[in-house]
């Protein structure tokens, strides 16, 4: 195959120059030349492909309770500058409403006060039980929720009900509250948050499947005859927000699917570190290594198939990598591509949206950190590798809905040795691919050598162009020298540098995509500068001052 003539595309010569200026300033590199090793064969099967259709706004995040005051600011009139910046980043790479979830065992363990001014009082002792903190919250919560999303745009939310008591008031409390303050903006309410483990934590002793059913027939009918009236008389629940002792086969078989749920929802992560460290949970080559993925993401094969045949979407409301806090893997660039493999692996095994998880201040797996508890108004603030997966995915499903499909790459559902991975997102309609995102895992230290880059083969008659943008860091265990599309976040959440694709226009016969090692590619199909289905410009709305 001929080296295929490409050139890097800065985004500010797209407001000034046209396509054909460009060709004046720019010579074409040989792309096929820049990379060593043996090219990856791309075969991207059109037509007939079938599969959840998923929308652009699939990945959404997860905030545990606890902590929300520090991140969204403890008022609507001290909300940092730097969450607003981060989630302006998500939400103006998506056309449908950025989606947020507030829960976690801190939601589920939660007081409601309605009268309480301060958003949210730390009732216990954070060093007890660290993941399992006990708040009282107020109607600050949401007050602050509806601010943020006049600053930034459309977002949705979902809001967890707390199951462990057998007395419902207070979840009845949240409800009303919920649905009155939020409006339109509520997307859904869970009841419960992790249920299968009340037993093991001791909130429920011995409680089983059956016993859950009773409560959840329960607590439905209380949501329904509330003093505020009925507080379900749309389908807006979900649950069962499951993570690790139940299938949702069997609880859907128990008797939940005879209730109207609007979703089904699960929680997972790769590894747990609850405890303590050990060689499992701090392997960092496992979070590299793609054959690992089907089987993580495919843990509730049944249950998915079940809610598919009764047309209920899943949602996998908490993933990460290692659940407890995390581990020394969970902030590094291995981290990253694990997230976003795992993203559009659960995209392609059913499931309809998938939530990163971040939690309080020092956490590994965070996506965030103020400079401390006290002073996230301030800028300083950390960011987490996870959040370059927040970045990638939030510009990589279309709007209008995608149906995503793994590869199998160089064998690597079920080679271990494998280094490379691929994914193609097609139409709603599965008619055509339209997109793709291709993962170069490579492990050694010598990154930007030749030996690093991989090329990726497109075959002819699948474009006649494409346009890509990269995820890159120096190596795997790198922790902030990360850049997505030319640009690393500031320490204001606002990103620095000039935004870069890169774009390829002898594709027609087949070319060549390098991608650096380690690293990953976003590619648009027929994609041309001056009519480009990226997004350009400046999405920070917050300016360090």
């Amino acid at each position: 195959m001929a080296c295929t003539n490409s050139f890097i595309f800065p985004t500010f010569l797209r407001s000034f120059l046209s396509l054909s200026l460009v060709f004046v300033f720019i010579s074409a590199l040989s792309c096929c030349c820049r990379a060593s090793q043996v090219p990856v064969p791309v075969t991207v099967h059109q037509g007939d492909v079938s599969g959840t259709v998923v929308q652009d706004n699939f990945l959404g995040i997860s905030f545990e309770l606890y902590p929300f005051d520090t991140l969204w600011g403890e008022s609507p009139q001290q909300m940092p500058t730097a969450m607003e910046n981060y989630l302006s980043n998500l939400r103006a790479r998506i056309e449908s409403p950025l989606r947020i979830r507030i829960g976690g065992n801190s939601m589920d363990s939660a007081v409601y006060v309605p009268t309480q001014t301060e958003m949210i009082i730390v009732t216990g002792d954070p060093a007890a039980d660290p993941d399992d903190v006990p708040v009282d919250f107020g109607p600050t919560l949401f007050k602050v929720l509806d601010a943020m999303e006049n600053v930034v745009g459309q977002m949705e939310f979902i809001v967890g009900l707390s199951m462990r008591n057998s007395n419902y008031t207070n979840a009845i409390e949240v409800a009303s509250d919920s649905r009155k303050m939020l409006g339109y903006r509520l997307d859904a309410m869970l009841l419960g948050n992790e249920p299968d483990l009340y037993a093991t934590h001791g909130v429920h002793p011995g409680y089983t499947i059956q016993e859950y059913i009773t409560d959840i027939g329960a607590m439905l009918q209380d949501l329904r005859n509330s003093p505020y009236g009925d507080l379900v008389p749309d389908t807006i629940v979900g649950g069962p927000t499951i993570c690790c002792d139940w299938n949702l086969s069997d609880i859907l078989s128990a008797g939940l699917s005879e209730y109207p749920y609007k979703y089904y929802t699960v929680q997972h992560y790769a590894k747990s570190i609850c405890s303590g460290p050990n060689a499992s949970n701090e392997n960092i080559t496992y979070f590299v290594s793609h054959v690992n993925v089907p089987a993580y993401t495919n843990w509730q094969k049944q249950g998915v198939q079940m809610a598919s045949d009764a047309r209920i979407p899943v949602l996998v409301t908490e993933y990460n990598t290692v659940s407890c806090g995390g581990s020394n893997v969970s902030d590094t660039f291995a981290a990253t591509l694990w997230a976003i493999d795992a993203g559009l692996n659960y995209a392609s095994s059913g499931m309809s949206g998938a939530y990163l998880h971040t939690r309080e201040y020092g956490i590994l797996y965070n996506l965030f950190d103020p400079p401390s508890p006290e002073t996230s108004t301030e800028p300083n603030w950390r960011t987490g590798s996870p959040y370059y997966a927040a970045l990638f995915l939030s510009e990589t499903f279309m709007a209008g809905g995608s149906i995503v499909v793994d590869l199998n790459l160089d064998n690597s559902i079920y080679d271990p040795a494998a280094t490379v991975a691929g994914y193609a997102l097609y139409d709603r309609a599965g008619v055509k691919a339209k997109r793709l995102v291709f993962f170069n895992y490579y492990r050694a230290d010598d990154a930007g050598s030749e030996l690093a880059a991989r090329n990726f083969t497109l075959e002819g008659g699948l474009a006649t162009t494409a346009g890509v943008r990269v995820l890159a860091a120096p190596n795997i265990y790198e922790r902030t020298d990360i850049s997505w599309a030319g640009q690393t976040v500031g320490l204001n959440g606002e990103l620095d540098g000039t935004q870069t694709t890169e774009y390829y226009y002898d594709c027609a016969m087949g070319c060549n995509i390098t991608v650096p090692g380690p690293g990953a590619a976003l590619v648009l199909l027929d994609d041309v500068p001056d009519d480009s289905e990226f997004f350009f410009g400046s999405s920070t709305i917050a300016p360090v001052s």
